[in-house]
């Protein structure tokens, strides 16, 4: 089996690892009520997609301190 006989200088080495990067996902801002949304997902906070009501959100009541 084929070992190596020299060491790949630094700059070899970064070139190829520059695709190994995460880029961050794609946000938008909701139409409806301005969410961050990830792109084609239902709005979390409103339920809508695409200009309409997809699903229907319930709503967290706060809870009453004693």
């Amino acid at each position: 089996m084929a070992n190596p006989k020299r060491r790949h200088s630094n700059t070899r080495t970064r070139l190829r690892r520059a695709h190994d990067f995460l880029s961050p996902k794609p946000v938008s801002k909701c139409t409806h009520c301005g969410a961050a949304v990830l792109t084609h997902q239902i709005c979390p906070a409103c339920g809508y997609y695409r200009g309409r009501q997809v699903i229907t959100v319930k709503v967290k009541e706060k809870k009453k301190k004693s």
